[in-house]
């Protein structure tokens, strides 16, 4: 984002400039998701049906445990280094950066021990289908967690291209042409040698990562003596690290559950259809990702009436294009299905049920988002939690009696309750209404509850 975007001044905060910074963060993220895509179908056309269902099998697993990792410290940073902008605290915000990096570094590499250690006590054999896989995929578990602590940091500092390009493009690039390498080596494309390069590639890209953020940080804010201030970022962290917890557990359960129940054929293929369906949500992730440190600047500045501007306009900006992809999405199943394979055709109806939880999703905006940034993350983990525990549960009912359908159902259910629930405590705790229907009906004037 642009400095104009957000500076410690209300009146800086300008709609078009947000606008503006919005189209950037969207040409990025377009631009990743589609490369991450492509390489998906790649991966499942290069391995087939089954050891593709391992790879992600494996990945899902990473993602889930990833979190463990990094402690609630991304969406942390996130929060406290716009803050630390705002108010021109530079010794926190290096202490924030160093700190952080090291905890994530160290927890992350505790889990995998463990990880390895339960896995060689399970299966000593290896005799379990999944077992080699998930031997070395667990290294990526450190990995995934300082992924996502560079992400949010680079978001905080306002550069999209920084947080999204090394994840999003150039390991998948890195991934595809290493691909191609193991083929013309004649070494068989399966889950363990995919596995095994996606996270020596993590490996290389997530700290050159680490060290343009550092080298960002260095050149454009003041030297200052770092302070660490432990107690404050785990008062905030650890509930955020409960709530995203939920979060993974909300997007990898069904993945998880229908590898479980059916096998890692169903797996692969229901694979295809959430990543599919999460496409949609590339426009909310794009707009939270400029608009994260306005909503910090309005608010601590209690300028609700301007945060209800900001508000009504990215929601805006968030569900029209998302109800278009979401057309277009259930139009053309079958033939975006068809990419992956004939195999994959099968996936059509729970496609179709993932998309319309994705349009619902855009219906109440930046919700999640709004509540972190404005500091009650306290109040929304509780309903995080709830819809994680339904998700499981309906998860563990539908998907022995209709199949990965009913992951599909239990995933969209779980998705709307937690958006409609999140939409009236932002109501109640910011005073701000986020859902599109504020722009399309008559609304009363805006009070603030602060």
């Amino acid at each position: 984002m642009t400095q104009t975007s957000v500076t410690n001044s209300t009146e800086s905060i300008q709609v078009w400039d947000l606008a503006r910074d919005t189209g950037v963060a969207l040409i990025i993220q377009v631009g990743g998701v589609s490369l991450t895509y492509l390489l998906q179908v790649v991966l499942a056309r290069w391995m087939g049906q089954a050891e593709y269902g391992i790879y992600e099998y494996v990945m899902a697993w990473s993602l889930l445990l990833g979190i463990f990792a990094g402690l609630g410290l991304a969406r942390t940073n996130l929060r406290l280094i716009s803050e630390y902008r705002v108010k021109e605290d530079w010794g926190r915000l290096r202490g924030i950066f160093k700190g952080s990096c090291l905890i994530v570094i160290v927890a992350g590499c505790l889990i995998s021990l463990v990880g390895t250690g339960v896995l060689l006590l399970i299966d000593p054999e290896r005799s379990f289908t999944y077992t080699t896989p998930l031997l070395i995929g667990v290294w990526l578990i450190p990995l995934q967690g300082l992924v996502q602590l560079q992400l949010e940091t680079s978001r905080a500092l306002e550069d999209v291209t920084l947080a999204y390009a090394p994840y999003q493009i150039v390991w998948p690039v890195l991934i595809l042409c290493g691909g191609l390498i193991v083929m013309d080596s004649d070494i068989p494309i399966t889950s363990i040698p995919m596995i095994s390069l996606a996270t020596g590639l993590l490996v290389v890209v997530v700290f050159g990562q680490t060290w343009l953020v550092g080298d960002k940080i260095n050149r454009e804010y003041e030297p200052a003596e770092p302070i660490y201030d432990y107690k404050g970022w785990f008062n905030i962290a650890l509930v955020l690290l409960l709530q995203g917890s939920f979060i993974v557990l909300l997007n990898q359960t069904d993945v998880v559950m229908v590898g479980n129940f059916l096998g890692p054929e169903q797996a692969g293929t229901y694979s295809a259809a959430i990543k599919t369906a999460m496409l949609i949500s590339i426009i909310l992730q794009t707009v939270n990702t400029v608009v994260a440190p306005a909503f910090v600047a309005l608010y601590y500045q209690n300028d609700i009436l301007g945060l209800q501007k900001v508000v009504s306009t990215v929601t805006a900006w968030i569900f029209w294009p998302s109800l278009i992809l979401g057309i277009l999405f259930m139009t053309f199943s079958h033939t975006i299905l068809g990419l992956f394979g004939t195999d994959f055709l099968a996936v059509d109806w729970e496609l179709k049920i993932l998309v319309l939880g994705r349009v619902l999703d855009a219906v109440c905006g930046s919700v999640g988002c709004l509540m972190i940034m404005t500091g009650h993350q306290n109040q929304s983990v509780v309903i995080f939690g709830i819809a994680a525990a339904i998700n499981l549960i309906l998860n563990a009912v539908l998907i022995p009696i209709f199949g990965s359908v009913g992951a599909a159902i239990a995933t969209t259910v779980s998705l709307i309750m937690w958006n409609i629930a999140l939409s009236i405590l932002v109501m109640k705790y910011i005073g701000v209404r986020s859902s599109i229907f504020y722009n399309l009906f008559p609304k009363p004037e805006v009070q603030s509850t602060l």
